[in-house]
């Protein structure tokens, strides 16, 4: 049976990640502080290993993908929640306009669809989990044609 102070505490960690995706769009880095522990883990085979290690980290890696993607769009489609643990499927917009690693602007728009699964602790992101594929993002950026 669900108790009503978990429903609670998932709608609550819900509410967080909200917020997060909110501070991504508006570049609010103090709101996005408050919401990433300073610890914060980011796993992604997507933007490589070791990953994102800390908020400041995090911080630098959003300034760089809106230096690519000035007009970066994300957006929560769906949203799940289980104790600490808030998986969503976002999506991500946005034009090419700057060098992505070594691949130069294309001026092409990506929209990529994504899962994050997000930890939640002492009411802030603690640690995520991405996966998207990157294959796809090259193609439609014109940075990869498949063989015929």
């Amino acid at each position: 049976m669900i108790q009503n102070n978990d429903k609670a505490r998932t709608d609550f960690h819900k509410d967080i990640i909200r917020e997060f995706v909110d501070a991504i769009n508006e570049q609010n880095w103090d709101k996005l502080a408050q919401l990433v522990a300073p610890n914060f883990l980011r796993h992604s085979h997507a933007a490589g290993e070791p990953g994102i290690c800390n908020r400041d980290e995090l911080k630098a890696f959003l300034r760089r993908e809106i230096e690519t993607f000035p007009d970066a769009k994300e957006s929560i489609e769906e949203m799940l929640a289980e104790a600490d643990k808030v998986a969503v499927r976002q999506r991500f917009q946005g034009t090419q306009q700057g060098w992505m690693g070594s691949y130069p602007p294309s001026g092409k728009k990506l929209t990529a669809d994504y899962i994050a699964i997000y930890r939640v602790q002492e009411n802030q992101i603690v640690e995520a989990w991405a996966a998207w594929d990157n294959l796809n993002a090259l193609k439609q950026l014109g940075h990869f044609n498949p063989p015929a």
